[in-house]
């Protein structure tokens, strides 16, 4: 009780105070990342850890051994942060960090952290969902960008279109009916035989392709923003299985354009149709898949064509990362919403 007292009447301070700076903890799925941000779009320091190593051997993230790695990295990267930012804790105003969507273990090993943090410091905690934090990577990129604004959020885990109204504030237009666009790709990459992570290594390779070589369905959806792509990838998987049954021979890399041309058609298609129906003025792109090459590049010139402003993250902070989360914490801490010490992760956290 007395923690929480403390904390809102400290959040109720900061909101007169000039320069806010926020230590954030991320660890929803296979990075363990901290970092300190100020005023939600300045960022100080900003450590990863990456387990791709780890778990590369099995293809694929393995959750037991994210979380025993969470365990091991994450005060070495919370350590690093402040450090690099050139402040010690007590110079932190508040906390915030990932409570969902993720995987459980891996959530549960950066909200313990930064619980721990806030009460012993005695600083505000901000529970933040993991995707608003993608959709906030913006405001790091581009320190003017201020809502309203369209957003593609595509993911490993997510394919999302939203409209941020404001801060905060989010209006569901479309999503996935069933696979995201992210887990797609890396299923494709698998059935190319292509190392782990394969959503990039698949990028890579396809821009030494013809997209033309395979000839993919696009899927239709009942809702016309939504998306699907597991009948594309059912329909991919057949086709390179085919060939392969046939003798025929395989190259990789048409394999990889045809696919990656067709998961980025119905991304963009989808997008602009919304983007021209709404009237919206400025597109944002978010999430891991933000940074494929293909996807930057037709967006670009659609936007370029529609008069539509666009803006596209930082390659370095397309993937998870916990300069993004400071980010939302802050816009969220301004709004003054805390969390207490009961705080636990909902690794199915929906953000609307």
């Amino acid at each position: 009780m007395r923690y929480s007292m403390i904390a809102k009447e400290k959040a109720a301070a900061l909101k007169e105070k000039a320069a806010v700076r926020i230590l954030s903890i991320e660890s929803s799925c296979d990075e363990s990342a901290a970092a300190v941000v100020e005023n939600g779009r300045r960022i100080l320091s900003s450590s990863v850890y990456s387990q791709v190593d780890l778990h590369a051997l099995f293809g694929g993230v393995v959750p037991e051994i994210a979380s025993r790695s969470h365990v091991q990295k994450m005060d070495l990267m919370v350590e690093k942060a402040l450090k690099d930012a050139g402040i010690a804790l007590s110079d932190v105003d508040a906390i915030g960090v990932t409570y969902g969507p993720g995987l459980v273990g891996s959530l549960l090993t950066g909200v313990t952290c930064a619980k721990a943090l806030a009460f012993a410091a005695h600083k505000p905690l901000v529970p933040v969902n993991h995707i608003e934090g993608h959709i906030c990577a913006n405001y790091l990129t581009d320190p003017k960008l201020v809502p309203p604004f369209l957003c593609l959020v595509v993911s490993g885990g997510h394919s999302h279109l939203l409209m941020v109204a404001d801060y905060g504030r989010y209006q569901l237009i479309g999503c996935t009916q069933d696979d995201a666009a992210g887990e797609a790709f890396d299923k494709a990459a698998r059935v190319l035989d292509l190392p782990y992570p394969g959503g990039p290594r698949l990028d890579q390779l396809a821009e030494e392709g013809n997209p033309q070589a395979l000839k993919l369905p696009i899927p239709r959806t009942e809702g016309k923003y939504d998306y699907s792509f597991s009948g594309l990838k059912t329909a991919f998987i057949n086709a390179v299985h085919n060939q392969r049954q046939k003798g025929l021979s395989l190259n990789k890399a048409d394999c990889a354009a045809s696919f990656r041309a067709a998961v980025v058609r119905m991304l963009t298609d989808k997008c602009m149709k919304a983007a021209s129906d709404l009237g919206v003025e400025r597109i944002a792109l978010a999430g891991g898949v933000s940074a494929n090459s293909l996807l930057r590049r037709e967006m670009k010139s659609l936007c370029e064509a529609k008069g539509i402003m666009l803006n596209l993250p930082r390659l370095d902070l397309c993937g998870d990362n916990a300069a993004m989360i400071g980010s939302a914490a802050y816009f969220r801490l301004m709004n003054g919403e805390l969390a207490d010490m009961e705080l636990n992760a909902i690794p199915s956290l929906s953000l609307i």
